[in-house]
């Protein structure tokens, strides 16, 4: 089987930390439920991601060198 998490255009996802979420909410000023959703079953997800848990998604821009975005995993 294929492990799409090592595809050259799949971007970087790593789960937030509890401290670098409560930072990224302040900075935005908004609650976790206020993310944009991605599935559990999404492949690019790391195995390790749960329900609740907030993933950071690194894609490459070509405005900016690169872009981030943040998804609260649902199920």
């Amino acid at each position: 089987m294929v492990d799409v998490t090592q595809h050259e255009l799949v971007p970087e996802h790593t789960i937030l930390e509890d401290d670098e979420l409560e930072d990224v909410l302040a900075e935005y000023d908004i609650k976790r439920t206020d993310l944009p959703k991605i599935k559990r079953a999404d492949p690019a997800l790391p195995n390790e991601a749960e329900v609740g848990d907030v993933i950071e998604v690194v894609r490459d821009s070509r405005t900016t060198d690169t872009a981030v975005v943040y998804r609260l995993v649902v199920e």
